[in-house]
């Protein structure tokens, strides 16, 4: 087929932003890169700590971040001798939500690992963004957040308490009685809330999970909050960045 001189250049460009596409494809072509977004999209963290929570090693993590970073996915600025990273924008969320929600529509392995290990954990149906709203203004519920707090300090659900899952079992007096107790963590895939939601209906308690996590709550433009609460539970500001100093720095 034969084409003009213009038709060419237009094809040209066509395929050199079909090649970028495909970039950002392959950036996201990693399990471990994907655990790494999820975990960014509950706020900045360090080099060091993203390691460390998503059991990889610090030279491991680096390289992956920086494949994230050049594909335009995650920034990364420098303080002292740390380096930390964070999502570009909303729009990363939605890719990884969509490239979720397709795979659970259209892959039967990935619809079967979701059945097996999360449905069939948890018989009662999730509660939805929307649903939780309506509850929260009628005041029928208790929004409780089992990530750890410096996650919960970033921001968080309007209203919610922070209890980390790893904390519960010992805390479960701060949690009132009487209202249904709606437990939410990092994302649909974050077994934390299904954790503490068997915890707590072993001790008596109504508990159910949100369907998602503060990621897809922020998302929606539903209410949100940030920081620890202060004396008399005001609020407070909560600065935690520095690693502990066991923690060996990073400086890429």
């Amino acid at each position: 087929m034969l084409y003009r001189k213009g038709e060419n250049a237009k094809n040209g460009s066509k395929q050199q932003l079909y090649a970028r596409f495909a970039e950002v494809a392959r950036a996201l072509g990693s399990d471990h890169r994907l655990e790494l977004l999820e975990l960014m999209a509950q706020g900045e963290r360090c080099v060091e700590e993203l390691a460390e929570l998503a059991g990889l090693t610090v030279a491991n993590a680096s390289q992956h971040l920086q494949h994230l970073r050049r594909a335009g996915l995650v920034t990364r600025r420098k303080e002292r001798k740390y380096v930390f990273y964070l999502l570009t924008g909303d729009a990363v969320l939605n890719l990884v939500t969509s490239l979720r929600v397709t795979a659970e529509r259209h892959c039967a392995e990935a619809a079967g690992i979701v059945d097996l290990y999360f449905r069939r954990r948890d018989a009662l149906e999730p509660v939805s963004r929307q649903e939780l709203r309506r509850r929260q203004r009628e005041g029928s519920v208790v929004v409780l957040d089992v990530r750890p707090a410096k996650e919960f300090a970033a921001g968080h659900i309007e209203g919610a308490i922070n209890i980390p899952v790893k904390e519960l079992e010992r805390r479960l007096t701060e949690v009132a009685g009487g209202r249904e107790i709606v437990a939410y963590c990092r994302g649909p895939y974050c077994v934390m809330a299904l954790e503490a939601v068997a915890k707590l209906r072993e001790r008596g308690f109504r508990a159910r999970r949100l369907q998602d996590g503060y990621p897809e709550w922020r998302l929606e433009g539903l209410p949100i909050a940030a920081g620890l609460p202060g004396p008399r539970g005001r609020p407070g500001v909560f600065s935690d960045r520095e690693p502990r100093k066991s923690r060996r720095a990073h400086s890429r």
